[in-house]
């Protein structure tokens, strides 16, 4: 009867404690949050733009150095939508921005059609293109480029690298948020 008294006893807390997890999770998850509309990303971006950085940037964007980002983005952007390979020349493959730990990002510089470029890598993704040197030539497929008054270069999306039919570094994309 014991035995019998326990194991009713035990199902209780246990069904209770499902329940229980449940209803936790449930109250825990954060609300999915719409999309913003034109005009809320109109005033989003005009209150960027009138703070400091927003300000910065503004600048920068006109600026000789700005201008000639710019230049370099509109000469390959016609590869991204298409996803196609640019031919390129590895310039560096140690460069490092001032006043930065070891622990941070590693950088790979390339010349496409005459412009250099920059490419982005966490220490553990690096470890695939140690083998390149400078003058190697490689091909690069990315999806898409980033702007930074922070960077003497455009930044390059990384997700395609390949030398000498060799694939040194391909970026798994998620296929739910295409990241």
């Amino acid at each position: 009867m014991k035995k019998i008294n326990y194991v009713i006893i035990l199902s209780i807390v246990l069904a209770f404690g499902f329940i229980y997890t449940n209803q936790e999770n449930k109250n825990t998850k954060k609300p999915i949050q719409k999309p913003l509309t034109a005009e809320e990303m109109k005033t989003a971006r005009k209150k960027w733009e009138a703070s400091p950085d927003g300000i910065a940037y503004k600048k920068w964007e006109n600026s000789p150095e700005g201008k000639k980002i710019d230049a370099s983005y509109e000469k390959i952007k016609k590869h991204f939508k298409d996803f196609s390979a640019m031919e390129a020349v590895v310039t560096s493959v140690t460069f490092q921005r001032e006043n930065v730990q070891s622990t941070s990002p590693k950088w790979l510089l390339v010349e496409i059609e005459g412009e250099t470029y920059m490419m982005q890598f966490i220490p553990k993704e690096f470890e695939a293109l140690k083998s390149l040197k400078v003058n190697d030539k490689i091909l690069v497929r990315s999806h898409s480029a980033g702007f930074s008054n922070n960077h003497p270069y455009l930044i390059l999306s990384s997700d395609y690298i390949a030398k000498d039919n060799k694939v040194l570094f391909k970026r798994a994309v998620n296929k739910n948020n295409r990241c």
